[in-house]
């Protein structure tokens, strides 16, 4: 009787639903939603606790069949696992399996079971008459192993160590299982141990930058020890192996996602909860693409937040006397940021922090009130926006008259108003305009908002689509239009694409617009149904959440759910995975898989792995669709390239396919047509099998020298592209459809040069200071200057003996590191005007038959400009051509250097002295970047020349001192003289006494 009352009810419903469902396309619209294209699945992956899965769709209310492994990743669920069988129902008889599966007591409602093959197995509960049956897929594979790991945050060094071990699910611990394990279980311990004696050695590489970090030797715990530095821009990490086996059992590499710590905020004891208005199903709110563990869950009763899925969670509340308890119980919006999360309440703006919540006001630039909507970007794209100084937005907001852009710094900066669309879309006073919505695209500069226009307003609204660049700030309206019901809300999201892919929900249905919205429509499901309301009961749209293959997954607010794919036009119905009355929302964990999350008033909240793939087949069985290729492989690995002067990028993929469906690789782009791009395809066909392989170089052409508008052809010339390569032909059972990246054409802030052999570390000698005489200085002041020598601005002086020349080597560095030595052309000068040093070729030995361009010539031509302007790339004049330049004295010193030509700075051979250059890569064809360097030299070995003033008082002394030696010697020897003549030489003898 309930069943019957039941099946009565769900007709009202639908019947109600009718009523309610989207209006046909009319005659002028129906253009818009042609048949078409297709779709793929998604991969299942891990979690952290035992999940179930619901057999079959319910007919009773009370029953329900699952079934779980001890695995949390199902994607290694093959004859080794061991599967349990649960029903929940009054009318159980049995269980009926294939004969390749046996169960323990096919008459209990829990089992186990357990399939010795491989393949599709078709598992049926008999209930009552009924059969409801699930085909579930058993494989063969060898990786029956998994990874475990723990983090620690290192703050001391800003550095994580992740400890890493093999655990067995099939004979691990609980904690394990939970992942609540601190330490390996005996078993997992033991079986560390062994793969490690048998090679195993695993490493963390790192899914954005490709950066490979080791692990230190295996401990004694069985565990090991991974060190790697905290970062926000390459969260994506993989823990791969070396391909040990024991027991034919391999280890299955495991992606997760680890960043910079992320903390959630605390609430005080006297703090109220913040909550949707009653009857509102639960809204969850992810940090962005880039770290998608990062949640808040807003329900009728608490608001959580998270940092790892919900494996934790605290409770955000707020402070008593702020909000009133209608304000408090109104929560329609909220977004993510670090440390600080933004609530839409009652139409206003409040920020709460660690330590405040307050409302945002006219004085950070955002309206007072009437605020309906509140937006991050859906994709991580922050390599590109970090990758340049001018600010992006972080969040848009909007009324249903404006748009604004949020800011780091939490202010705003008003974008779009009614005067504006009305100006836009060249309509007059009589109708009615409204923003919609808005969202971020794919393009990390691009955003999108959703317009409605309508003159009587009571039937049906016709929606525009605006998109505008950050960069260029000017909306353009797009080639989109679509007629709903007036009383519609519908909300947009860009699907992983390079060519912008849109799809839309309203309560009932979804319309895509694809390629540009050249392809657009209405998802049809079962029997070519337009209103999903109406396969589940007439219930709502409730989540939409997508990935990077494709996949789409909606969900209802009575948890029925849809499974479609990018470039697809029909959906599928799964199975009933959840009761109809629980509350849930659509997440992505922290090892990027889809979860099912539900609120219990006691526990809080709990997620719940959804094996999405597993289902998809078992929906999709009968059907026999398969994907028409067999592989569809390539070596992109990163989504964000740069590409400068000169460089090219080469991209290698692969379609491997049945013989004869003749598919094909399609390369689409999106963007300024500022590349051009060359194919080389191959093809082999053996054993039934088609393989075509192409190989597309992307480059420029563009050629920079003697042109006179230097950097306007350079602008003309950067941008970004979007790119993308897919299968001419897809279904919903190919694992992806479409590779997308970007490449960024211009000057990458990262890129940067160094003069070899020089750093700012290990000084002789710290910060000192020096005079530079005035008659070395090229402007020849009429005193000499004094410098103050700064190591950190100037690096380490390198110390050369006068006689020995200087040859500067370049080296090329990007975020990664070293790159490789420049060879292009680069020129050196003085920075504080010295131009006592010289060139040791002449222009003549250099090969040139024009005279060069020097110093001293570009600083006439230049006079008003500044020494570090008067020569660069934008005015370089080549001297080896006839056609450039005139004859001259070609025995002047040539001063431009490279790699080759062995020009080297020449010193003074007469005075020693202090050298700061900076040297500057001149070949306008090298780089977009303004590519400059800092080196200094500072000679000795010069013995001083004497001054002239001492050496004329040194001889005048001398001179004086002789001469008054001599006269002292002629006064001396004329007076011996005067006395020998006046007394004779030898005086008689004297006669002597007589006694």
């Amino acid at each position: 009787m309930g069943l019957v009352l039941s099946l009565l009810l769900c007709v009202l419903i639908l019947l109600a639903a009718g009523s309610e469902s989207p209006a046909k396309a009319t005659s002028g619209s129906k253009s818009l939603f042609p048949p078409g294209v297709t779709v793929q699945s998604i991969v299942a992956g891990s979690t952290r606790q035992q999940q179930l899965v619901t057999l079959c769709p319910l007919t009773e209310p009370e029953s329900k069949g699952r079934y779980y492994i001890n695995s949390s990743d199902y994607s290694i669920l093959s004859t080794r696992s061991s599967i349990r069988l649960e029903y929940e129902g009054t009318s159980f008889s049995s269980w009926s399996v294939p004969e390749s599966c046996k169960v323990q007591n096919s008459q209990s409602p829990t089992t186990k079971l357990h399939c010795a093959s491989a393949g599709i197995h078709t598992i049926k509960p008999n209930v009552g008459g009924q059969v409801k049956e699930r085909h579930l897929s058993v494989g063969d594979s060898h990786i029956c192993f998994l990874w475990y790991f723990k983090v620690l945050d290192n703050f001391e060094d800003l550095t994580q160590t992740v400890t890493v071990w093999v655990y067995d699910p099939e004979s691990s611990s609980k904690e394990e299982l939970q992942w609540t394990a601190e330490k390996p279980s005996l078993n997992s311990k033991i079986l560390t141990i062994l793969l490690n004696t048998l090679g195993q050695h695993p490493y963390i590489n790192t899914v954005v930058k490709r950066i490979s970090y080791e692990p230190s030797p295996l401990s004694s715990e069985g565990t090991w020890n991974i060190t790697l530095p905290m970062t926000s821009d390459d969260a994506l990490k993989e823990i791969r192996g070396t391909k040990v086996a024991f027991q034919d059992c391999f280890i299955s590499n495991l992606i997760f996602l680890l960043t910079y710590p992320l903390m959630t905020l605390s609430s005080g004891p006297t703090d109220l909860p913040l909550t949707l208005p009653a009857g509102s199903p639960a809204m969850l709110s992810a940090s962005g693409a880039c770290v998608s563990s990062f949640s808040v869950l807003v329900t009728e009763e608490e608001t959580f937040q998270t940092n790892d899925s919900f494996h934790t969670w605290t409770r955000i509340r707020v402070p008593p006397g702020i909000l009133s308890a209608a304000e408090r119980h109104n929560v329609s919006g909220v977004a993510i940021f670090k440390g600080e999360l933004i609530f839409i309440i009652s139409g206003s703006l409040y920020i709460k922090t660690e330590s405040s919540f307050k409302k945002l006001s006219v004085r950070d630039g955002a309206p007072e009130t009437g605020i309906i909507g509140i937006t991050r970007r859906k994709w991580c794209k922050i390599r590109y926006i970090f990758k340049f100084e001018k600010e992006r937005s972080t969040m848009a907001v909007w009324t249903k008259s404006e748009v604004y852009l949020g800011y780091s710094t939490k202010t705003f900066t008003r974008v779009l108003d009614i005067s504006e669309l009305r100006a836009i879309l060249k309509f007059d006073n009589k109708g009615e305009i409204e923003v919609q919505s808005v969202t971020y695209t794919w393009h990390p500069l691009e955003l999108a908002v959703l317009v409605s226009y309508c003159v009587s307003c009571t039937t049906t609204k016709k929606i525009y689509l605006l998109l505008c660049n950050e960069d260029s700030p000017k909306w353009i309206l797009q080639d989109f239009q679509l007629e709903v019901p007036v009383d519609r809300t519908l909300t947009p999201y860009f699907l992983y694409s390079a060519l912008p892919d849109l799809i839309l929900w309203d309560a009932h249905s979804i319309y895509y617009f694809y390629k540009n919205f050249t392809i657009s429509g209405i998802l049809t499901a079962e029997s070519g149904e337009i209103s999903l309301s109406r396969l589940s009961a007439g219930s709502k749209i409730h989540n939409v959440i997508t990935d990077h293959t494709g996949s789409i997954l909606v969900k209802m607010e009575n948890n029925v759910m849809f499974f479609f794919k990018s470039d697809i036009t029909d959906g599928v119905k799964l199975h009933t995975w959840i009761n109809t009355t629980t509350k849930t929302v659509l997440l992505i964990n922290q090892f990027t898989k889809a979860y099912l999350l539900s609120y219990n008033s006691q526990y809080g909240p709990e997620p719940q792995r959804y094996p999405l793939y597993l289902e998809l087949q078992s929906v999709i069985y009968k059907t026999q669709e398969q994907c028409p290729y067999v592989a569809f492989q390539h070596n992109i690995f990163g989504q964000f390239y740069f590409m400068d002067k000169g460089d090219s990028l080469k991209f290698w993929t692969q379609l491997v396919y049945p013989e004869n469906i003749g598919l094909n690789i399609v390369v689409e782009h999106y963007g300024p047509n500022i590349l051009t791009w060359t194919q080389e395809v191959s093809y082999e066909i053996a054993s039934g099998f088609s393989t075509k392989s192409m190989l597309t170089s992307f480059s420029q052409r563009t050629n920079y020298e003697l042109v006179d508008n230097y950097f306007k052809l350079q602008e003309e010339n950067m941008g970004l592209v979007l790119i993308q390569f897919r299968p001419s032909e897809t279904s919903k059972m190919c694992p992806f459809s479409k590779q997308a990246l970007e490449i960024t054409v211009g000057c990458d802030v990262d890129t940067h040069i160094k003069v070899k052999g020089f750093s700012d570390t290990d000084c002789y000698r710290r910060d000192f200071s020096y005079v530079i005489d005035k008659e070395f200085l090229r402007d020849k002041p009429l005193e000499n200057l004094k410098i103050r020598y700064d190591v950190e601005e100037f690096g380490c002086p390198q110390r050369l003996e006068f006689d020995v020349p200087f040859q500067p080597v370049i080296e090329l560095f990007d975020e990664n590191g070293f790159v490789k030595i420049v060879q292009a052309n680069f020129i050196v000068w003085e920075i504080h005007g010295r131009d006592d040093y010289t060139f040791n070729n002449t222009m003549k030995q250099s090969g040139c038959i024009n005279e060069a361009q020097t110093f001293k010539s570009m600083i006439e031509e230049n006079k008003d400009l500044p020494l570090d302007e008067v020569w660069g790339p934008h005015n370089y004049r080549t001297c080896f051509s006839y056609a450039v330049g005139k004859p001259g004295d070609l025995n002047q010193p040539y001063e431009i250097i490279n790699y080759t030509n062995r020009n080297h700075l020449v010193w003074p051979m007469d005075h020693s002295g202090m050298y700061v250059f900076r040297v500057r890569i001149l070949d306008p064809n090298f780089s977009f970047c303004n590519l400059t360097a800092i080196f200094a030299i500072e000679t000795f070995g010069v013995i001083p020349r004497p001054s002239f003033y001492l050496v004329a008082a040194l001889i005048f002394v001398l001179m004086l001192t002789f001469i008054s030696i001599l006269a002292l010697s002629y006064f001396w020897y004329a007076k011996i003289y005067r006395q020998f003549i006046f007394e004779p030489l030898n005086k008689p003898p004297s006669k002597q006494k007589k006694k």
